[in-house]
């Protein structure tokens, strides 16, 4: 099993919004990053567990865990002209983009701040936390998810 962490901006596709999806369960579309891309194309694997980041929020935090429960698929909002997300370049049989199910398995009481994830001395190395790390999607190793749950206080 593998960690990772999603970033999301709240406006575009919130943890709520994930709560209320059918089967608390929606594909994870639009990455446009090369690296991004591979992870989901080639690592990202049922029953991997996942920090839902809610990006571009005040504060930035960590805002509940996920799972993948459909490893990577050829993205199709690549495919539609009328996405922000089309490129033209993409086809279904030759896609370029790649997306994964996730499903909802908890939402924390209390979002973790990017602030207070900064002074947590396990995290020091963690990827989120790394300057000028922007990535959407990022590995995450299973101490650091651990301390993360830990730092919510659930276990």
């Amino acid at each position: 099993m593998k960690y990772w962490l999603l970033k999301t901006e709240p406006e575009s596709f919130s943890i709520q919004d994930l709560a209320n999806s059918p089967n608390k369960t929606t594909f994870w579309s639009g990455v446009r990053n090369y690296q991004a891309r591979n992870y989901l194309r080639d690592e990202m694997k049922i029953g991997d567990r996942v920090l839902f980041y809610h990006s571009n929020a005040d504060p930035p935090s960590i805002v509940g865990t996920a799972k993948i429960v459909k490893a990577g698929y050829g993205d199709h909002t690549a495919l539609d002209k009328d996405d922000h997300h089309y490129d033209p370049k993409s086809t279904a049989e030759n896609p370029i983009w790649y997306m994964v199910d996730i499903q909802l398995d908890r939402i924390f009481a209390q979002p973790l701040g990017l602030d207070h994830l900064r002074t947590v001395t396990a995290l020091k190395k963690m990827e989120l936390l790394r300057k000028g790390s922007r990535l959407s999607v990022q590995p995450v190793t299973a101490e650091e998810f651990e301390e993360v749950l830990k730092q919510a206080g659930v276990k």
